[in-house]
């Protein structure tokens, strides 16, 4: 089964829940996610502009070792480490399961697709060949930013958010993968990178809807940046 068509079942769970049976496929609500709610919002789908990431539809794996990270601290943020220091394993597994089951809204595809430094980053990565080259996110992260497993869903994160975590991995405030395989890569960006990453994935759908365009390639040709970063 696709990514997009995951996303295309919870989008038909969401209206059924909306047509007034509330709760099928969906985990019980656990206490603990009252508090979630007032950053992350009723649906899960965040606060982009407050920079908080929506959580809905994320996998269950990738929560619930967020949580972890929180609690031990080898993520760093003052509020949900605080958040996170109560929360025990059968707590955070709940947690974890409840916004997982949370179905994402259908959203239109940009149209035009959003292109440029961006789509280059996201689709063919930089640098290709070169001991610096940057691995394409769509690699890990799916072609349409939809989530692959346990490698989270980027598409329609807000850029404010997306950047903060690129930043923190750069600064080793996020240290809570033990391969650091984004550390090594977000090392290697620049902050022009960043903001064009960023908006891209920003740009597009958390769950598109049917029809809509696949996100776009590059309008600059392949490794058009290769050999032009230096060593960071």
């Amino acid at each position: 089964m696709t990514n997009r068509f995951r996303h295309r079942l919870a989008a038909t769970a969401f209206a059924i829940a909306i047509g007034g049976t509330a709760g099928i496929g969906i985990a019980a609500a656990p206490p603990e996610v009252a508090s979630c709610a007032g950053c992350h919002g009723a649906n899960g789908m965040g606060n982009p502009a407050a920079g908080f990431p929506a959580l809905a539809g994320l996998h269950a794996g990738y929560l619930e070792q967020q949580l972890y990270a929180f609690k031990h601290g080898t993520r760093a943020n003052a509020m949900m480490n605080a958040m996170g220091a109560s929360l025990n394993a059968a707590t955070r597994a709940k947690i974890a399961a409840y916004y997982a089951s949370l179905p994402v809204p259908p959203v239109a595809e940009p149209d035009p697709a959003p292109s440029g430094l961006g789509a280059q980053i996201a689709m063919q990565g930089l640098n290709t060949g070169t001991p610096h080259a940057v691995p394409a996110c769509a690699s890990c992260h799916g072609d349409a930013g939809l989530g692959q497993g346990r490698f989270p869903r980027l598409a329609g994160q807000s850029a404010a958010y997306l950047s903060a975590q690129l930043v923190a991995w750069q600064k080793g405030t996020r240290g809570e993968t033990p391969l650091h395989l984004m550390r090594h890569i977000a090392r290697k960006l620049s902050p022009a990178d960043i903001t064009a990453v960023t908006a891209y994935y920003a740009a597009l759908s958390p769950n598109p809807a049917p029809g809509a365009p696949a996100a776009a390639s590059p309008d600059s040709p392949p490794n058009a940046k290769a050999g032009a970063k230096k060593p960071g």
